[in-house]
Parts: C-alpha cells; structure tokens; sequence
C-alpha cells in the first residue's frame, strides 16, 4: 500500500488556509485541477472524505487530524533541517500557540522571552476562551494550548500551570457610590459591570459561587481586551473581575480596592501539548511550564 504523501497534505493545509481551491493552487504554483487530484488522492488513501465541499471549504474530523500531523512534521522540520544541512544559516521556525487573553496580558511573554531571545524563532497567537484553545490544538492549527481544561487529548499531554485567582475589584469611589450600604445581590446587578465581551460570565460566575444567585447586570459594559478591562475599572467605568496577578500594583497604592475581601473565582491553567516534542517545542514547553509554575498560584 503506497505511503501517506506530504504533497496531500500540503495542499489540504492551503486550501483550509486560503479558503478555496482556485487559491491554494495559486499558492502552490500548481493548476487548480492538480490540486483537486491530490485532495482526491488523499481521500482515496485514507477511504474517507477530508472536506466538506462547500464555499468555503470545511475540513473533516479526519482531515483535521491529518491536518494536525502536517503541522507537527512541519514545525519539527523547520527545528531539524538546518542541523542537517549545516548551511550555517539558522531559519526561523514558525510556532503557534493557543491561549487566553488574561494569560497573554499577564505572563505569557515574560514566560517565553528567554526562548525568543536564545532561538530564532516566529511566534503566532491565536487568542480564544480558555475553554475553546484546546480546539485549537486538536484541530492543528497550533502546538500547544493553555486551557482550563485537565484532560488531555489524545497523543497529548496536560500539565498544571497553576491558579489564576480573580478579584471582584472597583475604584474606591465606585465601592461608595453603588456598595455603600454593603456588597450583595441586589448592589451587584444594579452596579454597572465590566466584562471582556458578551460571552464572558465571569462575573456571573462570581456571585453563583460566593452569593448562591444567578445574576443578570442592569449594565454590562463589554470592553474586548483584558487590558482594557483594567483601564476600564480604574476610570471608574463599573466592578470588573480581573486576575490578581495582573493588578497587584493597583491593589497597593489603592487605586482599586477588592470589594468582597477573601472570595474569588479560581481559573486553573494547563499547558497542552504533544507527548513527542524535540528541539524548539521542547523548550517551548519547558519555558512555558517553568515560568507559570514559578508565578501563578500553586
């Protein structure tokens, strides 16, 4: 039986990325019917279709595992390659990684700049819910995930970062204006509030679990950023639940005030990635686990 040929996968990964047929063969300086010949050939092989024909094409479960495969041999390539050849010259090896936007604005880049600074690396992020990354590792578009999620995918493993605690926090002058008479449920949909965006129910999230009520805010202000979030509540624009870690200044000169002292949400991170790692994802994952382990709450 003739083998697995990279050359179908090459063209599954342009099409998925260029969102049509007539694209990736531009891209892969190919005629677009060389290109449906080997989506067919591929097909053929692994006795299962790898997309849906539609406008724009959609990539199969098979087809996103293979898809996945592609990518790995791809980033392990690039990591190996110049080693062998010995050309002297060191190429830069395109990794990506999936994570939460409050992990990024935190401690994501103080994690991995060592690793920039040591291998010529091209770092892409793809920001999503800590609930949805790991759908980006099991679909191949990156090598590795932080999740919120502790069960690993197959071939995969997950590794605990730690706790990201988040505070219930305000400006002082906030506290007094809405929770003067006290913080409950009633002064917490009243207030206005501050989410990252309308698919964020951390707050939500937050009374549940500290007051035992279902909460809907008579003001939800959505600011799309996990900066903004914090530049938001020190304007004074509502209560924000915001990671510890990312306003111990504020918390100190008292620029905002944790209004519900001792209660918090607890976010515990993982780190996913794949079980066989050399080189580059390697100390990738070496950088990322170390550094969180060093500064997220055990």
């Amino acid at each position: 039986m003739r083998g697995l040929d990279y050359r179908w996968l090459e063209a599954l990964d342009e099409i998925v990325a260029q969102r049509s047929f007539e694209k990736a063969a531009e891209v892969l300086c190919v005629s677009q019917s060389a290109v449906s010949q080997r989506i067919k050939q591929l097909e053929k092989w692994l006795a299962q279709p790898v997309l849906v024909r539609e406008q724009p094409p959609r990539v199969t479960p098979a087809g996103q595992k293979l898809l996945g495969l592609y990518r790995q041999v791809c980033v392990l390539e690039q990591d190996l390659l110049p080693e062998l050849s010995n050309d002297g010259e060191e190429k830069p090896v395109s990794v990506s990684i999936a994570t939460n936007a409050d992990s990024l604005a935190t401690w994501l880049f103080p994690a991995i700049t060592p690793l920039m600074k040591q291998r010529k690396l091209e770092i892409h992020l793809v920001v999503d819910d800590e609930r949805r990354t790991i759908d980006k590792l099991k679909n191949g578009e990156v090598v590795g995930a932080i999740s919120q999620s502790a069960k690993p995918l197959p071939g995969c493993n997950a590794v605990l970062l730690g706790d990201m605690p988040y505070l219930c926090v305000s400006t002082p002058e906030f506290y007094q204006t809405y929770f003067s008479g006290g913080v409950d449920i009633n002064s917490l949909e009243k207030a206005p509030a501050i989410a990252f965006d309308h698919h964020d129910f951390v707050n939500e999230r937050f009374v549940f679990k500290n007051f035992g009520h279902e909460m809907i805010s008579e003001v939800k202000h959505g600011v799309a950023s996990s900066e903004a979030c914090v530049k938001a509540a020190l304007a004074g624009f509502g209560y924000c639940m915001i990671p510890e870690i990312q306003i111990r200044e504020e918390l100190d000169n008292g620029q905002l005030i944790d209004i519900t002292p001792g209660l918090c949400v607890d976010q515990q991170l993982y780190w996913h990635h794949w079980q066989l790692e050399s080189g580059v994802l390697k100390d990738l994952s070496s950088s990322v686990i170390h550094y969180a382990h060093e500064h997220l709450r055990a």
